[in-house]
């Protein structure tokens, strides 16, 4: 197992220069990083090219832009802006060396048949595999614990992913969202491991389901989560590959950027290193 970096933990007392410096002190292996707002406020005072040059140099890598939003159910002009976008990661992610782009469904109001969820999602998925495919590049859909958003269980993504068939179409597990909306275990259990490829880690405070937000999460071991219950069935479905801490607390945002980004390594590790052996990372 690989220990990544997700930069929401530090989004509010940090920025992309400060966390490569302190993921790569503390032994992180990658990094998440944001396209939205982290990467382009780099991009004014450096240049693409040092960040490329920073990767080759440092022990740390990058895994993944994060993210692709709203992909799915949009009307023509956000449809063809979420392509647009989409393309521009890719030739900005084939020069990193980026794995995957985080592709977060849409988030509305509007009620919307589950059919026409899936077949929107299922139809841009293959649009975007088909894109992606020269790059190398993977496209890991995260489904999102909240009433509103359009895919908001693990056993609706699975369904998606399963039906694109695609080699490089997969999941986002994120802990948070898993329980959020009372995802099942069980369809967990019958899910194929290869096709999750990021673990988000989190924990969240005990509100019932459909109340929590974001800023409900806390460090790794210290809420309500079912983590063993998670972290056990992945083990037994073969996923191996590599967890990403990401926190949205407000409270953490006032520590030191590099304490939280210490902080969520132990706590990380304190919890996942029950089921699963870090391949270099050690804590420190």
């Amino acid at each position: 197992m690989q220990l990544c970096f997700n930069q929401a933990t530090t989004l509010e007392n940090s920025n992309l220069v400060k966390d490569l410096q302190y993921c790569e002190k503390h032994g992180y292996d990658s990094i998440e990083i944001r396209t939205m707002d982290k990467l382009p406020e780099y991009l004014i005072d450096h240049s693409l090219d040092e960040l490329v040059e920073y990767f080759q140099t440092h022990h740390i890598k990058p895994l993944a832009f994060n993210a692709l939003v709203f992909f799915n159910n949009r009307d023509e002009a956000g449809y063809k802006e979420i392509i647009s976008e989409f393309k521009q990661m890719m030739e900005t992610g084939s020069k990193l060396g980026i794995k995957y782009v985080v592709a977060v469904p849409l988030v509305t109001k509007e009620k919307i048949l589950k059919r026409d969820i899936k077949n929107s999602c299922v139809e841009v998925l293959k649009e975007l595999s088909d894109i992606a495919k020269p790059y190398g590049i993977k496209i890991a859909v995260e489904f999102v614990g909240h009433p509103e958003c359009t895919v908001n269980t693990f056993g609706q993504a699975h369904d998606i992913v399963e039906t694109v068939n695609r080699e490089n179409v997969g999941l986002v597990l994120d802990c948070f969202h898993f329980h959020a909306m009372g995802s099942k275990i069980e369809d967990l259990k019958k899910a194929d491991g290869s096709k999750i490829f990021i673990l988000h880690i989190d924990d969240t405070e005990d509100f019932p389901i459909g109340f929590l937000t974001d800023e409900d999460r806390v460090w790794p071991g210290l809420g309500a989560i079912d983590l063993d219950g998670i972290l056990s069935t992945l083990k037994e479905i073969g996923f191996s590959d590599v967890v990403s801490v990401e926190l949205f607390r407000p409270e953490y945002y006032q520590l030191d950027a590099e304490e939280a980004i210490k902080t969520a390594k132990e706590t990380t590790i304190k919890v996942v290193s029950k089921y699963f052996q870090f391949d270099t990372v050690t804590v420190g």
